[in-house]
């Protein structure tokens, strides 16, 4: 059975898709990209702040689904430029357990939603 997961307490989907979907006890989250929830407005000054906001917005998309970090087991994330990786890489890694932390993937590409610099998805487990 699939359960759609919506929470105002992140962005509003900005195309034909939802925050995330449940199957059983597996999330699948769309990705996040720093967009205030509350304004629908960038938050980019700089690429941590801009990897924090989307941390904060899988966070609460995550818990709308009664999860948290520590449930996921696949991440995505997706950059525009490579040279961000690790400023990228110590904020995402503020979230996690490292002892635990998720199988993950990261891709540089072309272009993002509203030129954004990163966005990134995961997969959760209950």
């Amino acid at each position: 059975m699939k359960t759609i997961i919506q929470t105002p307490k992140a962005p509003t989907p900005i195309g034909p898709y939802n925050q995330a979907i449940l199957v059983d006890n597996t999330l699948y989250a769309s990705g996040q990209i720093a967009l205030d929830p509350k304004t629908m407005e960038l938050v980019n000054r700089d690429i941590e702040t801009e990897t924090n906001q989307v941390m904060k917005n899988l966070s609460e998309v995550l818990k709308a689904a009664g999860m948290d970090f520590v449930d996921v087991v696949k991440a995505t994330i997706f950059l525009y430029d490579m040279g961000d990786f690790a400023k990228v890489n110590k904020v995402y890694g503020g979230y996690f357990d490292h002892k635990v932390a998720p199988a993950r993937e990261t891709v540089q590409v072309t272009a993002l939603p509203k030129n954004v610099r990163v966005e990134i998805s995961v997969i959760a487990i209950r």
